[in-house]
Parts: C-alpha cells; structure tokens; sequence
C-alpha cells in the first residue's frame, strides 16, 4: 500500500503533466529554435559569416558534426552549405 506522501507525489506528478501538457508543443519549438541559433553560431564561421565566438565554438564542431545534416535540411539547405564537407 502506498504511504501518503507516494499518493501526495503521484496526484502532484498527474496535475503538473495535466497542466504542462497544452505548452509541451511551444517548449519543445523553442528548444528546437535555440538549438539551431547554437548550431548557426558554431558553424557560421564556416559557411562566411563572420563570428567573434569562433574560437569558443571551433571545438565544439567536432561533436555537433553528426547532428549537422538534419540541422541544414531543417533550414532549408537541400545540400550542405560548407564546400569542404559533404553531408548528402
């Protein structure tokens, strides 16, 4: 049998999922908005923007390099914008 507060804790886990619930959709687009600023800021330098953070964000390119085709698709570059490296 459960204790009070294990009933206390389930009833406050439903109602937080019950009222996050219409929101889950707006968070999860500006995480994904901010995602790409980030992935734009890491490779900017490299498609000839220029960017002030570069020498920050250049080794943080290596781990992002997997994640780099669904992120140009998703802007709407059929093909990968950088000359060198060749995605598709």
């Amino acid at each position: 049998m459960a204790t009070p507060a294990q009933w206390l804790k389930r009833i406050s886990d439903l109602g937080a999922q019950y009222y996050n619930a219409p929101y889950r959709a707006a968070i999860a687009r500006a995480k994904r908005d901010e995602e790409d600023l980030f992935m734009l800021l890491v490779f900017s330098e490299m498609m000839g923007v220029p960017n002030p953070a570069a020498w920050s964000t250049l080794e943080l390119q290596p781990l992002l390099m997997e994640r780099f085709h669904e992120w140009h698709t998703r802007m709407g570059m059929e093909r990968s914008p950088l000359d060198h490296f060749r995605c598709c």
